[in-house]
């Protein structure tokens, strides 16, 4: 190889994304300076976040500027090394972007173990969406046995991982997906003890049935009108994991929640977080996470676009609910 083919952020989306606001380019392939590493990507993960990387607006992390390689967490092998932290040979995972090679000097990246679990799940049940779903449950519900936790977006990367976890901890686990397929996959392979289509039109009066003793914790991904009709139905005391809010992300306008109230009258402990604020609980979430996953007890899907050219149409698509499980593209 002599190129390496990237994809760039072209165009600041107003709405929903389209494939015309990125750009793919082939440049000379990169070469690893001293104390560098030159890694050559496997898989990349596409994640819900990027899009607000995409925007201009005051946000968490820096935005993507024009012009510049599309942010992205991605497994790669080290192929070529002047006196890097890695050696070649060896996997890592970590914020190397929309490109078939990067160089780094090992800032940010984390040695991978391809015998362990498979290198895709190190983006997935067993990587960053893991460490959210572990994070978020865990630490911030904090669910005993015997209540009764709702997670939204529960046949995706994280909300799969949530309801899993709830049923490690003797909970009631109930998700919120869009189509019977999505829900029928959440109770019947992951164990679930139920799932509420939204899109079949009675959210609200489903989502009580499935939670006949009211929600104690609520792990959130979603925000709009599912928010609002959960906050109907939560218990004094309940508490929840704020952790995306995708209805929003492509909206000009966003939804203005209307039953704030609950949050007073149940004395709710609402907590918005983001998984890399908690670094210090990572390496311990991510080694129980692959372990579970070596051992049998948390099952997982992937969605795989092959080929980075297909990165954009794939990002769109998982923004818009098309996959089950974890968005990735194969890109070697």
């Amino acid at each position: 190889m002599t190129t390496n083919m990237q994809i760039l952020l072209a165009s600041r989306p107003s709405g929903w994304v389209q494939e015309s606001d990125f750009e793919m380019v082939k440049t000379p392939l990169p070469q690893a300076g001293p104390g560098q590493m030159l890694i050559r990507i496997h898989w990349l993960s596409l994640d819900p976040y990027m899009r607000g990387r995409m925007s201009s607006a005051k946000s968490y992390a820096k935005s993507v500027d024009i012009g510049e390689v599309m942010v992205g967490g991605a497994v790669g092998e080290v192929v070529a090394s002047s006196g890097g932290k890695f050696a070649v040979g060896e996997f890592v995972v970590g914020p190397l972007g929309w490109q078939q090679y990067a160089v780094s000097n090992g800032e940010g990246l984390v040695r991978v173990d391809p015998d362990l679990v498979p290198l895709s799940a190190y983006l997935g049940v067993a990587g960053m969406p893991g460490a959210t779903a572990w994070t978020g449950l865990l630490e911030h519900c904090r669910p005993r046995a015997g209540e009764t936790v709702v997670v939204s977006a529960a046949s995706g990367a994280v909300g799969s991982i949530v309801g899993q976890l709830a049923k490690m901890q003797g909970c009631r686990a109930v998700g919120i997906a869009g189509g019977k397929a999505k829900c029928d996959y959440t109770v019947q392979e992951l164990g679930f003890d139920a799932c509420v289509d939204y899109q079949a039109g009675r959210l609200y009066e489903d989502l009580r049935a499935a939670c006949p003793d009211g929600i104690d914790c609520y792990f959130e991904n979603v925000g709009g009108t599912v928010m609002d009709n959960v906050l109907r139905l939560l218990n004094p005391f309940s508490r929840i994991a704020l952790c995306g809010m995708i209805s929003d992300y492509n909206s000009v306008e966003p939804y203005g929640i209307t039953n704030l109230r609950s949050l007073l009258v149940n004395r709710v402990r609402l907590q918005g977080f983001i998984v890399t604020d908690r670094l210090d609980l990572y390496a311990r979430a991510v080694q129980q996470l692959a372990g579970w996953v070596a051992q049998g007890r948390l099952r997982y899907r992937e969605t795989v676009a092959e080929g980075l050219e297909n990165a954009p149409k794939a990002f769109i698509g998982m923004l818009k609910g098309a996959n089950l499980g974890k968005q990735l593209v194969r890109v070697a």
